[in-house]
């Protein structure tokens, strides 16, 4: 039963470390990502990325981006989906130029050096959606225009890496021909209007016929766990499935409701054991030999992802600050990146060599991307109170 006490710790040191973040103005989901990094193996060793900790953290971003399409505007994602698909492509190419022209200074292999661009092309917003979440900003343009970005991000950068594979996969790894995965992406977002246009308001009313406890709670959950479910089964990542499922929700009378009842159960244990799974990965080891390429593709992918993110929205009609905000709240690579990396190395696009210094990239991007993000909301408010 030693996993009751990994629990246990997570969620006392969790809870301290987030009173403490919130006391000093800094987002809680920080405290919790260096809970992951001093109670793993980088520093005390007292807990490590077990499964357990993996199927925790696996619910906890499902039920975080659950939520995140339960708070989410549809006429607001409707609205601003031009700004998103800028945001998404600029956001894309940059971080693919630049990271190519990383891997080729540094000696990679010429597929390598594709492959690290299209890994630090990945976004993964579940960081950026606690932020938003804890400065009340889901529901704005800006956040909006962040998730569907997002959404967009994942497609185009699914479909790269299956091209990549396809093409230089030498690990003998599972391999789809282009035309299939785009076939999958079109019926799975068929499949999803359909289920969120008539079933699922369908299965919510039903529910709340049921005479059982907490029967409108449990629909919501097998919902939001089945449209994941598809989601991954049809490649497009679990997270995507539970932000539609939240979307679809969110058009029915439940949303309220839902959301009071779905809340504690993801933030009194799941979610914080998600963020703590992330800081767990960091790894020191590679520090000492590879510290400047550490450093630099640090550099290049918090800045090629901000600054690709904010041109796509500031050509689009959002003004400098709350572009900036934007490309603030695509720099986290977070799991997204972690998953492409180990389907990298699996696929010999990546040498160990140079993994565990990407790993310690990938998350160093998602401890940054918070206080970014947090500081260019600040300052964006800073100016609102100043007109």
């Amino acid at each position: 039963m030693a996993f009751l006490g990994s629990l246990c710790l997570i969620l006392v040191f969790t809870k301290v470390a987030g009173h403490l973040c919130n006391r000093i103005g800094v987002p809680a989901v920080i405290g919790e990502l260096l809970v992951g990094i001093i109670l793993g193996p980088a520093i005390l060793g007292w807990i490590q990325p077990d499964a357990f900790i993996h199927y925790f953290a696996e619910i906890g971003v499902v039920i975080l981006m659950f939520i995140a399409g339960l708070e989410s505007d549809l006429a607001l994602l409707r609205k601003y989906w031009k700004p998103a698909l800028s945001v998404a492509l600029l956001g894309i190419i940059f971080p693919m130029v630049f990271g190519f022209g990383m891997g080729e200074l540094f000696g990679m292999a010429f597929q390598s050096s594709i492959f690290l661009g299209v890994l630090f092309s990945a976004t993964s917003v579940s960081i950026s959606v606690q932020v938003l979440k804890d400065l009340n900003k889901v529901d704005s343009k800006e956040g909006a225009t962040i998730l569907g970005a997002a959404v967009v991000d994942d497609i185009v950068v699914v479909i790269l890496l299956g091209v990549l594979v396809s093409l230089f996969n030498t690990g003998g790894g599972d391999s789809q021909p282009l035309p299939f995965m785009l076939m999958k992406k079109v019926i799975f977002f068929i499949v999803i209007f359909v289920l969120a246009r008539w079933v699922v308001p369908m299965l919510m009313k039903i529910s709340s016929k049921m005479l059982t406890i907490e029967a409108e709670t449990a629909m919501a959950l097998i919902i939001c766990l089945a449209f994941s479910y598809f989601a991954d089964f049809m490649g497009m990542g679990s997270i995507i499935g539970a932000f539609f499922a939240g979307i679809a929700i969110s058009q029915t009378p439940y949303k309220h409701k839902i959301e009071k009842k779905i809340e504690p159960i993801g933030y009194a244990v799941f979610i914080p054991v998600f963020f703590v799974s992330i800081g767990l990965n960091m790894d020191f080891s590679g520090f000492g030999e590879q510290w400047l390429f550490i450093l630099l593709l640090t550099v290049v992918a918090v800045l090629t992802k901000q600054f690709g993110g904010a041109i796509g929205a500031r050509v689009t009609g959002f003004n400098w600050k709350s572009a900036a905000v934007i490309g603030a709240g695509m720099v986290s690579r977070g799991e997204m990146a972690l998953i492409i990396a180990k389907l990298g190395l699996e696929s010999n696009l990546l040498t160990e060599e140079f993994y565990s210094s990407i790993i310690v990239v990938i998350i160093a991007t998602t401890v940054i991307a918070p206080f970014i993000l947090k500081y260019t909301i600040t300052k964006q408010d800073e100016s609102l109170k100043l007109n």
